[in-house]
C-alpha cells in the first residue's frame, strides 16, 4: 500500500505540473480542456496565471513528498483537493458542461482525496 500511496501522489503531482505547464506554453488549447474556453480577444493574464498555480502546486506536491514524507503529503493533497472543487463550481459559472465540471474537475478532487486517504494510512 505504500508504493501505491506514494506512486499516485507523484502522478498526480506530475500530472498537475503537466497541467500548468500546458497552461503556460498552449494556453487556449488548455482552456478548453479545462471546460471553459478562453475568449478570443484576452483572457491571456487569467490563463498564465492558472498555469503558475498549478505547475507550483505540482512542484510543492513533489516537494513536500520528498522532503517531509507521506503526513505532510497527505496534508498537502487534503488542502490542495479545494482546487478541483473550486474549478467544478468555475466550469458550472462560467458556461461549462456539467460533464467537464463533474467529468474532470470533481472527478479530481476524489482522486486527490483518496490519495490523501491512502497517505494517511501508510
Amino acid at each position: 500500500m505504500t508504493t501505491l500511496a506514494y506512486v499516485l501522489a507523484t502522478v498526480l503531482n506530475l500530472f498537475v505540473l503537466f497541467i500548468g505547464a500546458r497552461f503556460l506554453l498552449q494556453p487556449r488549447v488548455a482552456a478548453a480542456g479545462y471546460g471553459v474556453a478562453a475568449r478570443p480577444d484576452g483572457d491571456r493574464a487569467y490563463l498564465t496565471v492558472k498555469g503558475l498555480r498549478d505547475a507550483t502546486f505540482g512542484l510543492i506536491g513533489l516537494a513536500v513528498l520528498a522532503a517531509a514524507g507521506t503526513t505532510a503529503e497527505a496534508w498537502f493533497m487534503l488542502v490542495a483537493a479545494l482546487v478541483p472543487l473550486g474549478d467544478t463550481v468555475i466550469v458550472l459559472r462560467n458556461g461549462g458542461t456539467r460533464a467537464a465540471a463533474f467529468g474532470i474537475h470533481f472527478a479530481t478532487a476524489v482522486v486527490v482525496l483518496a490519495a490523501a486517504a491512502l497517505l494517511f494510512a501508510v
